[in-house]
């Protein structure tokens, strides 16, 4: 049974949620915040990123850092720019990216949940992450940062939401990269009641993206027992037939040692050659190598796990290719990997090689979010780097003061 909660939002006015809402904190480095945030005094990456708004060569974990993040979130807060909502609402947000659309709800989801496991987890969280996110909370006693969760879809959700979509909305914009925002606001008693009475019969809840907001979020709730709103984590929540998941792709600093031809010797053991072109179906691999792409699927012996995370073609090409070929043990900590998110392209991967030096780089074809969900509900854990999740939620547009 999952619980959702509606709540008192914090968000800015309508007249200014564009110039307000940014890119969530975690995708951007803190020079690419920089740029993005120049001239723009309201940018919410001053309260996601404060060091921006401190000399160069800060330590984003310093001490004054949090505190420049409260101050800036106050500072929005006293000139009337972010309003507190009087009446705990619910509220739905739409995404439009090219011919992709989702729309969930803003919610809401309790604490006592993600700790008993009723809110499924597919990742492990870094300390200095989860850390970070925790500082961050008590620091702005808010929770400005949304955890994108996903469940199996219910038809009778799915009416309510897109009937309420067809009101006129609280924003309606289109950011610099082309993605449309919209919300709206569900106030209405009766349809309060639905909702909540709707999410009460979906039998598990699960963590998309946003796995280190929503751990630092149940440790600020235990600290606080609960109290001043620190009992729920704000999230936004799709079904999953609207999760639009893109690969997660891999450039590979050295082949161990092996020439080019070693390298590719190596991997018809593992793979046999279906074309110059990127993946199209699980199983596949893209291969940059030499100034040339090559399509690879795993032979059938190797396409097999004991478990769903087992069976990810990321988990497939760490232990069949990674580890033994490369030498590439951990990729959490190894120096000779790096990850690239989807939503960038092939053209990135190539420039990584052709470049910036990357001896090879793997396309890979994106995770299903039925496998996500097989993961989640067999208590695994995903391959780091498994799924990029796009569009991306906007910070600024929704934050829970506790």
């Amino acid at each position: 049974m999952a619980k959702v909660m509606p709540f008192r939002a914090l968000r800015p006015r309508p007249e200014e949620a564009e110039a307000i809402s940014a890119p969530p904190y975690d995708v951007l480095s803190t020079e690419e915040a920089r740029v993005m945030a120049s001239g723009n005094p309201l940018s919410f990456l001053r309260v996601s990123k404060p060091e921006i708004d401190l000399p160069q060569g800060t330590d984003p974990y310093a001490s004054e850092v949090y505190e420049k993040g409260k101050v800036n979130l106050t500072r929005l807060q006293t000139e009337g720019v972010l309003i507190a909502e009087e009446i705990p609402s619910f509220y739905l947000y739409r995404q439009v990216m090219g011919d992709h659309s989702q729309i969930g709800l803003v919610a809401l989801a309790e604490c006592a949940q993600y700790e008993s496991g009723e809110i499924k987890k597919h990742e492990l969280t870094r300390p200095i992450k989860e850390d970070d996110r925790v500082r961050h909370m008590e620091a702005l006693n808010s929770q400005t940062g949304l955890v994108f969760l996903t469940y199996r879809a219910v038809g009778a959700i799915d009416e309510f939401v897109a009937k309420r979509a067809e009101a006129k909305p609280d924003y309606d914009f289109t950011a610099v990269d082309g993605v449309r925002h919209t919300a709206w606001t569900v106030v209405d008693d009766d349809e309060i009641s639905f909702v909540r009475d709707a999410f009460a019969d979906v039998e598990a809840l699960y963590i998309a993206d946003g796995h280190h907001r929503s751990a630092a979020a149940a440790r600020v709730s235990k600290a606080r027992n609960g109290s001043g709103g620190s009992d729920g984590f704000i999230t936004v929540i799709f079904p999953d037939h609207q999760m639009r998941i893109l690969a997660y792709n891999r450039v590979v600093k050295t082949l161990n040692g092996l020439s080019q031809g070693e390298f590719l010797c190596k991997l018809d053991e593992v793979f046999e050659f279906v074309g110059e072109r990127q993946p199209q179906a699980k199983n596949e691999v893209a291969l940059y190598l030499g100034g040339q792409w090559r399509c690879l699927r795993f032979k059938a012996d190797y396409a097999v796990g004991n478990t769903a995370e087992d069976s990810l073609d990321v988990a497939l090409l760490q232990r069949h290719v990674l580890t033994p070929f490369l030498g590439i043990d951990d990729p959490r900590t190894s120096s000779c990997i790096d990850f690239v998110g989807g939503i960038r392209g092939s053209l990135e991967l190539e420039k990584r090689v052709d470049e910036n030096g990357w001896a090879c780089a793997f396309s890979m074809h994106p995770t299903s979010i039925g496998d996500l969900l097989a993961v989640a509900d067999g208590g695994g854990l995903m391959p780091p780097k498994s799924t990029w999740f796009e569009p991306k939620l906007r910070d600024g547009l929704f934050c829970h003061n506790l």
